[in-house]
């Protein structure tokens, strides 16, 4: 064995971690571990409601700040929304399957795609366990102190499809914990991205990077055309995301002593 070969492969492993966000030498956690990372997410979601639905603030703010996101937009020549869903509203099954999109291809995504994490890439689950925390604290913030009412409340002629076509909406996320100011940012894009993000550090496996890719890019086109939230919203949503996405990883535990010291002395 050359002398470089224990640098070889020391390199080789901080390559590989950088790149996957895991280490194959990190243990899966066992069963009481498990519950006790799910808990910490499940906790925090409900209390993430539960503040969201007591920081529902004032009508006339959100209207007002809604006008400076419509004006800002006018003026970056982005304001996209009302265009763009005057292409689809009249068709029922692109509006039947847009509000699908936005209620089921958000929590029940979130869910199982953690869910899949936590049992087979735990390192990369709690990254995005993580990312997800950061961002929600911050997005209450935002919503607390920039309330915005979405395109549906405060942009004239467009339609809240979600609400008029579909129930299934108020039964994932009950009236009582929903802030309908909490346009800015956009945590549907947010989210869906941290969960594509994810993913792509998990797997190498096409279909499931494909299907990763399209989820978030199918979101963010539906926010905007379901009156949810402005192209703006959708860009913080994003920002907000890849900063968390990257605070996590500096924040979470490395498992990487044993490898290094495995592959050879040091000089």
């Amino acid at each position: 064995m050359s002398a470089i070969t224990p640098y070889t492969h020391r390199a080789r492993h901080l390559a590989y971690d950088a790149v996957s966000c895991r280490s194959s030498h990190t243990p899966r956690p066992g069963f009481a571990g498990s519950v006790a990372r799910s808990g910490i997410v499940v906790a925090a979601v409900i209390g993430y409601f539960g503040v969201r639905g007591l920081t529902d603030s004032s009508q006339a703010a959100a209207l007002r700040n809604a006008a400076w996101i419509q004006a800002a937009e006018r003026s970056l020549h982005l304001d996209w929304e009302s265009p763009l869903q005057g292409l689809v509203v009249d068709d029922h099954t692109v509006t039947r399957i847009l509000n699908w999109v936005y209620i089921f291809g958000h929590w029940p995504v979130i869910a199982l795609t953690l869910l899949w994490l936590l049992s087979r890439h735990p390192e990369v689950y709690t990254r995005a366990a993580g990312a997800m925390l950061f961002s929600g604290a911050a997005g209450l913030v935002v919503f607390a102190a920039f309330p915005v009412a979405p395109p549906r409340l405060a942009a004239s002629g467009m339609t809240d499809t979600v609400t008029q076509q579909s129930h299934a909406y108020r039964v994932l996320q009950p009236p009582a914990f929903t802030n309908q100011y909490a346009a800015m940012p956009s945590l549907h894009v947010g989210w869906n991205l941290l969960m594509t993000l994810a993913i792509l550090a998990a797997t190498r496996k096409v279909w499931l990077r494909v299907l990763a890719v399209a989820l978030t890019v199918s979101m963010d086109a539906t926010v905007v055309l379901t009156a949810n939230h402005y192209v703006l919203d959708a860009l913080a949503g994003a920002v907000l995301a890849h900063l968390g996405w990257y605070a996590a990883r500096h924040l979470r535990p490395r498992a990487r002593h044993g490898a290094i010291a495995a592959s050879g002395p040091r000089t």
